[in-house]
């Protein structure tokens, strides 16, 4: 995949913070939506996957139908909503963004995951991501930096009946070790390397799909396979914009 997205999404990172488990609910409010005549957003949505996810090259059924399903108007803020369903980043407080849907889609695409898969996320957001792979059927484990936002977006999550998500408040760079290893881990802010923990806590045969490359440049979207105990092979996705993964000051 050659095409250059501009994706300014930040997530990020904080070291030693309890996990928390979102309750579950019979159904999700985000089919219920879906499957609502009075539904206001429903038409913008289908077109957003329409024009921007499918005429742009991803054919992943399963990515297709939750992107057509999550209700990306609940994760935005409100002066935005008018935008909710076009396709491009868009702020969501803190100096961070939710990511532009054609780049959520490409990336979840890339992790090739199936219902009951284990994926770590880093950078959860508003919780867009990890509800479009709750919406799939995957178990998500996902961590955030700034804490209002992970307590916005486990509140926002909860609300919305997506099981099967566990959020920490924690530094992401060093993974989640404790309920290693993953079947895929998406990484949606930039570091300048792949950082070493994450790839460990991979299963073999696993996948991460992650944007590496130079602060405040464009970097390289990269899909990288655990091929063995030690050995990896990577698939460029093409040229993506995402702002750097944030540290937790002091750490190395």
């Amino acid at each position: 995949m050659s095409r250059l997205v501009a994706a300014l999404v930040v997530f990020g990172l904080c070291s030693g913070c309890a996990a928390r488990m979102l309750e579950p609910t019979a159904t999700s409010l985000a089919a219920t939506l879906v499957n609502q005549e009075e539904d206001p957003y429903r038409e913008a949505r289908l077109e957003m996957v329409r024009e921007g996810i499918i005429n742009w090259g991803v054919n992943d059924a399963a990515v297709i139908e939750a992107m057509e399903t999550v209700p990306r108007h609940l994760f935005v803020p409100d002066e935005y909503l008018d935008e909710a369903y076009h396709n491009h980043p868009l702020p969501i407080g803190y100096g961070q963004t939710i990511s532009q849907p054609y780049v959520v889609a490409l990336m979840t695409e890339n992790l090739g995951v199936e219902p009951g898969d284990r994926v770590l996320e880093i950078g959860t957001g508003s919780g867009y991501q990890a509800a479009v792979l709750a919406q799939m059927g995957i178990e998500v484990y996902t961590i955030e930096i700034i804490e209002q936002l992970a307590e916005a977006a486990e509140s926002r999550l909860a609300s919305l009946g997506y099981t099967g998500v566990h959020l920490r408040h924690a530094d992401g760079y060093t993974g989640w070790p404790e309920a290693a290893p993953f079947d895929a881990i998406i990484v949606t802010a930039a570091p300048d390397h792949v950082p070493p923990p994450l790839l460990a806590q991979l299963v073999i045969g696993g996948v991460m799909v992650i944007p590496v490359g130079p602060v405040g440049d464009y970097q390289e979207l990269w899909r990288i396979t655990r091929t063995g105990e030690d050995s990896y092979e990577s698939v460029s996705l093409g040229g993506v914009r995402f702002v750097p993964l944030v540290r937790e000051e002091g750490t190395p």
